[in-house]
């Protein structure tokens, strides 16, 4: 055998002296039988894994969303016609791209999507066409509107209606704030941890930063009782007695509301407060978006009453603004910067909404010089500062910077100052006692 292997490679010794062609051709040969040989031990990377949405958490994400501020790079999801109402039977559409947040960090990331919830089969739920806030405000919503501005006025208890005048930087302000706890969805979407009772304050998560922010750049002109932060049932009456300027609603998931929060929140406006809503779940279409837009129909459910977007020229971008530098709605999350929305009644706001996710921005809590700030207490927890939105910052979330956040708390006292003060040409000649 050894003689047969000699004689062989002898042959093609031989063969290559003698013949340019065939020393050219064999090489070729080996060439392609190497390279055919070894490309199956090339693999494909495999797809990163697609996570599902459950609330405040941020998870992986295979969707292409936008991630840097530069202006070349645009949004594959196309934006949806908001001329289009979402009726109260509109439960479920499918998402234009997996959602990024999570309300807990699934242990085994296999968790499968939620399944369609079903239309709603109650009668009566369709939008009414009846003018419950159209026409001339009755002066009976006008002594009541009054009464909720004095209560929310520092100095101002003194039974007399607020006479108006002041240039807003010059007014003083005192109220408490409520997160509103409707009985379906996720309420609690960017609170530190629920509360064991009704009475238990709500003192770490977006809303309790923001008011925090506003009495310290205010320089304790606005006392905004940070502290004090509560959940509010909607389906109790407690909302007439504290009268707040403003009920924070946010989440991400799904809800409807009962008919007793819906008659509740429409007394609540009538009164001259406001419902503030923030999606957890940045850009438009998400399962909060659509169910917010639906269930503020049922609220006001007025045919000529409709959202819209605020233009440039209102007073929360204008020089009537507490801080006249916020031209616009700033980024959030991620940089979503779609616009503000809202619904009016009598001229005024009485539903604002924000789908940019500045409530998981605001879970960023920043320092008197500026800084996030990553305080903590004695049990080493934050105490203004979500630490699953802190480790995954730049990851899963994006333009968290003392410099975007700052603008995002310009905003949010814009917005807030504007609700306080945004009835006064309408009571301004209420001066008589209560």
């Amino acid at each position: 055998m050894n003689t047969y292997f000699s004689e062989l490679f002898k042959s093609l010794l031989g063969k290559f002296a003698d013949s340019r062609e065939f020393a050219i051709s064999f090489v070729v040969h080996v060439i392609l039988i190497v390279l055919l040989g070894t490309a199956v031990i090339t693999q494909v990377a495999p797809e990163p894994a697609v996570f599902e949405p459950y609330g405040n958490k941020f998870v992986e994400d295979r969707g292409t969303v936008p991630v840097t501020p530069d202006s070349t790079v645009q949004r594959d999801v196309p934006k949806p016609d908001l001329s289009k109402e979402v009726t109260p039977n509109e439960r479920h559409v499918e998402l234009d791209r997996p959602p990024i947040m999570a309300d807990k960090l699934l242990s085994d990331w296999g968790l499968k999507p939620t399944p369609p919830v079903p239309p709603d089969p109650r009668p009566g739920s369709d939008v009414s066409t009846k003018p419950i806030f159209s026409g001339e405000m009755p002066e009976s919503v006008r002594n009541e509107i009054a009464k909720t501005v004095n209560a929310n006025r520092k100095g101002s208890k003194d039974g007399r209606m607020y006479s108006g005048g002041d240039k807003i930087r010059e007014i003083e302000f005192e109220f408490t704030a409520y997160i509103g706890r409707y009985s379906d969805g996720n309420w609690h979407s960017t609170i530190g941890s629920i509360p064991t009772n009704a009475d238990t304050p709500i003192t770490i998560g977006a809303l309790p930063n923001l008011l925090y922010v506003m009495t310290d750049w205010s320089k304790g002109k606005i006392q905004t009782n940070y502290t004090k932060v509560r959940a509010i049932n909607l389906d109790t009456d407690e909302l007439f007695a504290v009268r707040p300027p403003f009920i924070f609603l946010t989440g991400t998931k799904d809800f409807v509301l009962t008919e007793k929060e819906v008659e509740n929140l429409q007394k609540y406006i009538r009164i001259g407060g406001c419902i503030w809503g923030d999606s957890s779940v940045p850009g438009l279409r998400s399962a909060f978006d659509i169910a917010f837009r639906r269930e503020m129909r049922r609220v006001i459910p007025d045919v000529d009453k409709k959202f819209e977007p605020l233009p440039p020229e209102h007073p929360i971008f204008s020089q009537r603004a507490y801080y006249t530098d916020i031209k616009s709605a700033p980024p959030g999350i991620n940089y979503y910067n779609d616009c503000v929305q809202v619904m009016k009644i009598y001229g005024e706001i009485a539903i604002i909404y924000t789908s940019n996710d500045y409530g998981n921005m605001w879970q960023f809590g920043l320092t008197k010089d500026g800084k996030i700030d990553v305080t903590t207490n004695a049990e080493n927890v934050f105490v203004a500062l979500n630490p699953q939105l802190w480790r995954n910052r730049e990851t899963y979330v994006r333009n968290i910077s003392p410099e975007s956040l700052e603008k995002t708390y310009r905003f949010g006292i814009n917005v807030v100052t504007h609700l306080l003060t945004r009835w006064d040409a309408h009571t301004r000649r209420l001066t008589s006692p209560l």
